[in-house]
């Protein structure tokens, strides 16, 4: 029998550059939620790939931006932590957007750590082959990459080879986790991340990064599963919005919801939302407990 190998694998980059994109389709299913607005994943999550006898888990961070507040700075020192303690890490970026000011800045960090790193760019379905070039040219001469990658995570294109990739490069070592598992993360977390994502993707703007999403009640019974689930907001203006005229957009949200969880859980999914003012809920221990992050940060 071949020896077994398992490791940890960093997923880094700026922010929407199809992270959690990438982490889907590696693992084959959707353990990280995905919206087209920035800085969507709030706390890590770990998805588990087993591939030529390695079991890799890969780490979706949240992504590297200008922090502005507390959950801001917990967010990135979570990404940084991260990357630090994996046996490989990677580092995503947008073909379209290039060498920004943001991975330029995720580029020096990693200069200065001297941190080996997998360089992927992805979206390349979006850009004519001869415009990458350029990139790639700015970006071979930097000692810390290892190796370059071209992918798109939307269609596909090379992932394969990527997987494989990293699969060969796990240290050696008994797998962590049962091979049937797809994350760490618990469904209770899980459960609320999905509903935080119908958020996003529902609601304009700025508002989405004002709500947290607790679930109250993971039950499972005969005839489903049962889910209660509070958002909290930071202002009354921003319960009304969510709820809607007649209750509309919180339907809208609710039923989205509840439509993919009862695919996932391949079960019914009964699920009921409530919306709460909870003033400086950013600011509140407890939710950076509950999503892994330093509050301290």
């Amino acid at each position: 029998m071949n020896e077994t190998k398992c490791g940890f694998v960093a997923v880094l980059g700026a922010s929407n550059v199809g992270k959690s994109t990438l982490v889907n389709l590696l693992v084959g299913a959707k353990v990280s939620i995905v919206s087209p607005k920035v800085q969507t994943t709030r706390s890590r999550v770990r998805g588990i790939v087993v591939h030529d006898n390695s079991e890799i888990i890969l780490v979706d961070v949240p992504g590297i931006f200008k922090p502005r507040r507390r959950l801001d700075r917990a967010m990135i020192a979570t990404a940084w932590t991260e990357a630090e303690d994996a046996d490989l890490c990677l580092l995503l970026i947008d073909a379209q957007k290039g060498l920004d000011e943001t991975t330029q800045s995720i580029i020096n960090t990693l200069v200065k750590q001297k941190r080996q790193t997998t360089l992927v760019i992805n979206k390349i379905d979006l850009i004519a082959r001869e415009k990458l070039l350029p990139l790639i040219q700015k970006l071979k001469d930097i000692p810390i990459f290892d190796e370059t990658f071209l992918i798109s995570a939307k269609t596909g294109e090379n992932v394969k080879e990527l997987l494989t990739y990293l699969a060969n490069h796990m240290p050696k070592g008994p797998f962590m986790f049962p091979e049937d598992n797809l994350s760490d993360l618990p469904n209770r977390l899980f459960a609320a991340e999905i509903t935080r994502e119908k958020l996003f993707l529902n609601l304009q703007q700025e508002l989405p990064y004002s709500v947290a999403v607790e679930t109250n009640l993971f039950e499972e019974r005969e005839n489903g599963i049962r889910i209660e689930q509070t958002i909290y907001v930071e202002r009354e203006g921003q319960k009304a919005i969510i709820i809607g005229a007649k209750g509309r957009m919180l339907k809208k949200i609710g039923a989205a919801a509840r439509f993919e969880l009862s695919q996932i859980f391949e079960k019914p999914v009964h699920l009921f939302l409530f919306v709460k003012v909870k003033e400086n809920w950013v600011n509140d221990p407890e939710r950076y407990t509950e999503w892994g992050l330093d509050f301290n940060a």
